[in-house]
């Protein structure tokens, strides 16, 4: 099956980024996809507050319905990189990475669990003031066009430092990561811990990133990538917008399970 990742540079006008999003699944349904990953954050990168601001009711609001239509006329899955949600409380937005299915039907949804905190001194970050987080891992099964039955993984950004969660996916044979991973935090870890969550799940990652310098100010570290169950790189793209594509071949991961059985060689303490 032919999957793409979407890397993208969102500023802070949502219409315009939506537009971009589009474009790309468009761009990934000419090159053969049939599974389109947007980044994390897709719609809009900017403060806090203005995510808290855009938030829509799920299943209600021009982002959601606009992503949509394009996997329906594409015939395409597309997750939805991440789409700020109200949160009941008001004061708090929702992280959620949302699945649709060619029919455009909500396949799945995922919030995401673990928020991001960081200071270095220069730049510093914490989600918990505004972000509601999830509280269940998400996976779902996905059906190709060749008949192939898939489990796919979702999580997203900051989830990647987490394995005990990849752990919980029911053994998928794909994990998607919609990111956006600062340049300071991905230049140190991104590659490592990508190639890690592959190697010891021995299943296909896809993640989809933001790349470049923001309106905001921000610096996201991009190299979105196609990773197989052996930890190689299938292909990559390190900065800028545009799209990844490759291929992932369920033979493949049997064989590695077979060769290696580290996944039923576990034990549970």
């Amino acid at each position: 099956m032919r999957i793409s990742a979407c890397q993208m540079i969102s500023g802070q006008d949502p219409e315009q980024n939506v537009l971009d999003a589009v474009n790309l699944i468009s761009a990934s349904a000419e090159s053969g996809a049939e599974l389109v990953v947007l980044p994390e954050h897709f719609a809009l990168l900017g403060t806090d507050e203005a995510n808290l601001q855009a938030a829509e009711t799920y299943e209600d609001g021009p982002i959601q319905e606009t992503v949509r239509v394009a996997a329906m006329r594409q015939r395409v899955w597309v997750v939805a990189g991440s789409v700020p949600l109200k949160a009941e409380d008001g004061k708090h937005y929702i992280n959620a990475c949302i699945v649709y299915d060619p029919d455009g039907n909500v396949a799945a949804r995922y919030d995401r669990i673990h928020l991001f905190r960081y200071c270095n001194g220069s730049e510093c970050y914490d989600e918990r003031y505004f972000v509601e987080p999830g509280r269940s891992p998400v996976s779902f099964k996905m059906t190709t066009m060749d008949g192939i039955d898939l489990r796919v993984g979702l999580s997203l950004g900051y989830d990647l430092r987490f394995p005990e969660l990849f752990r919980s996916l029911s053994q998928p044979d794909l994990i998607v990561l919609p990111a956006t991973f600062t340049e300071t935090t991905g230049r140190a870890h991104w590659a490592t811990l990508l190639a890690a969550r592959a190697i010891e799940n021995q299943c296909f990652m896809i993640a989809a990133a933001q790349g470049g310098v923001h309106e905001c100010g921000r610096r996201t570290w991009g190299h979105s990538r196609l990773i197989d169950p052996w930890g190689n790189t299938l292909s990559e793209l390190a900065g800028g917008q545009g799209i990844v594509i490759g291929n992932i071949d369920p033979v493949q991961i049997r064989s590695v399970r077979d060769m290696l059985p580290a996944l039923s060689s576990r034990v549970i303490y």
